[in-house]
């Protein structure tokens, strides 16, 4: 089993140990929705709501070393929560309190890593709104990756829009809509 696999089933037990919501985002779930690429970290986003994160933060740091200073006020200012695996492996926790980030926990699916490493991984509709609110070149690329990958999979486009329209509002950055319907076109989906 490769270092990523364990990782991510390492933190599942330990969010699940602790009866929390989470789900394995970013680069892992690329690899399982999208064209697959490298990755050197493992991206869960873990339900806290508002008013929990003090808590939640402070059982991570008990289990996981910090990758920078001060992990608390950061992750308190930017919602995630930058720790580091046994391995070395990067661990970002990203701090859920959204309806959006509570349906796609909620919605995630397990799926087979590997042989019998069966991981929750949010749906690839949850991941196209993630990377798109993120808004950086390779969550685009990833995107497009999603797109060509699930071309044959109805995508629940009218939820994608519904999800990325407020977040997209409150950034000010409401071309992303326009670039993913470009995104969705071109990949024929």
């Amino acid at each position: 089993m490769n270092e990523l696999t364990r990782q991510a089933l390492g933190l599942q037990e330990f969010w699940q140990g602790k009866g929390w919501e989470a789900c394995v985002i970013g680069g892992l779930a690329v690899q399982v929705w999208g064209e697959p690429r490298f990755t050197m970290d493992v991206d869960v986003s873990l339900l806290t709501g508002l008013g929990r994160e003090e808590e939640v933060i402070a059982a991570w740091l008990e289990k996981f070393p910090s990758r920078i200073p001060q992990p608390e006020s950061f992750a308190l200012e930017n919602r995630v929560l930058l720790l580091r695996g046994p391995e070395g492996i990067g661990i970002d926790v990203a701090l859920g309190c959204l309806p959006f980030e509570e349906r796609a926990i909620r919605n995630a699916v397990e799926v087979e890593l590997e042989p019998g490493a069966f991981v929750r991984v949010c749906q690839p509709e949850d991941l196209i709104v993630m990377k798109a609110f993120a808004d950086r070149p390779q969550d685009w690329l990833d995107i497009r990756g999603i797109l060509i990958r699930q071309k044959d999979r109805p995508l629940d486009w009218p939820r994608n829009l519904r999800d990325l329209k407020p977040p997209a509002r409150a950034k000010e950055k409401t071309e992303i809509l326009g670039t993913l319907e470009n995104l969705r076109t071109e990949a024929g989906n």
